[in-house]
């Protein structure tokens, strides 16, 4: 069967309050069909999540309306690896307090701080250092990164292409690998740290969070560690009192702009008509405001932020698939195959076409 995390919102919540509607739950799980896993409480923030086997959405909202009434605010289906990875466990933990009803207490939040390395491509490295010298350069990297990871108590959750997204409970520890990462694994490297809860608005686990991450790990510079608002907010005081060319960090309202641009971005970048009129109609900024603020967060003119990202995204698709090169063209917003080639290779070094028969061999 599926296997879903919930999102219940309780202001003032307690965890032996949870404790007991976990109990609830269990006594009718198998009247529906469903196996209650695990669950994760935190109090401050007023979050409970659930992690619940069962055949459908419906059927948890059902036992849980049932169960007592608490019904959830979102539920996304979760792949158990995943849930592992990023949280520790999928199960009640086995050194849980019991209550004075005899109970487990579980009071560890699912809050988390994720770390985005993103790695310089393998197949770009190869063109000036040659097949096997890049994939011990690649093969260092990835040790470089598991070694701080673990390190500074983080663990590895997930790999995306050329990225690592590690898991922390601490943005101290968090910061201080992505700081170490930046300075031993060499260049190419761009570091993207973010914190969140599993269940936001994004309809995968820790969408919201991984794509903060990533977004800020698009803007930053070779060797350089961009932080969100919210990481910078959970470190201690000074900690960013010595001027650090290679770290910055996001004011809320640069986060804010930054996560517009981007939406933008991502809702029309496939759109071979969309221009910088359109882009600044968008964004409901005049095109000189537009030009001035995007500048000053990321380093690129609006038009030039919007070609970098649909050649990632055009290079991402040549990955995942055997398609040719006026499909990718026109599929990720360029006004022909020719333009779109001339771009790619002026940006990455090598034509499209060879760079995707060398994925091939």
């Amino acid at each position: 069967m599926p296997l879903y995390m919930d999102l219940h919102i309780v202001p003032g919540v307690k965890a032996n309050d949870v404790a007991e509607a976990h109990r609830l739950d269990v006594l009718i799980q198998d009247d529906h069909s469903c196996k209650c896993m695990t669950y994760w409480v935190d109090e401050s923030r007023g979050h409970v999540f659930c992690l619940i086997d069962a055949p459908g959405k419906e059927t948890v909202i059902a036992m849980h309306n049932k169960a007592h009434g608490l019904v959830p605010h979102k539920i996304i289906e979760v792949q158990t690896s995943l849930v592992e990875s990023f949280l520790g466990r999928i199960t009640d933990p086995a050194d849980a307090a019991l209550n004075a009803d005899g109970l487990k207490l579980l009071t560890d939040p699912s809050f988390r701080i994720l770390l985005q390395v993103q790695l310089p491509d393998p197949i770009l490295l190869s063109i000036n250092h040659g097949k096997d010298k890049a994939a011990e350069m690649t093969g260092r990297q990835w040790q470089c990164v598991q070694h701080q990871v673990l390190q500074h108590g983080g663990v590895e959750a997930e790999h995306k292409g050329s990225a690592i997204i590690a898991s922390f409970t601490s943005a101290t520890g968090a910061v201080k690998a992505a700081t170490a990462i930046q300075q031993l694994a060499g260049a190419g490297v761009k570091i993207g740290v973010s914190a969140g809860e599993p269940v936001t608005n994004n309809n995968k686990l820790f969408g919201d969070t991984i794509q903060l991450a990533e977004r800020i790990a698009f803007i930053a510079k070779d060797r350089q560690v961009g932080l969100s608002a919210q990481v910078r907010e959970l470190l201690s005081k000074g900690y960013f009192e010595k001027d650090d060319p290679g770290i910055f960090a996001l004011s809320q309202q640069e986060e804010d702009f930054l996560n517009l641009v981007f939406d933008s971005l991502k809702s029309n970048w496939e759109d071979t008509e969309f221009n910088l009129d359109d882009y600044s109609h968008k964004m409901a900024m005049s095109k000189s405001q537009l030009y001035r603020k995007t500048v000053a967060l990321t380093g690129f003119s609006p038009g030039h932020l919007l070609s970098e990202y649909r050649l990632h995204n055009a290079k991402d698709m040549l990955r995942k698939q055997y398609v040719n090169i006026s499909q990718v063209s026109f599929s990720t917003g360029f006004s022909s195959p020719s333009y779109f080639t001339k771009c790619f290779k002026k940006k990455f070094g090598i034509l499209p076409l060879a760079y995707q028969e060398m994925l091939q061999q």
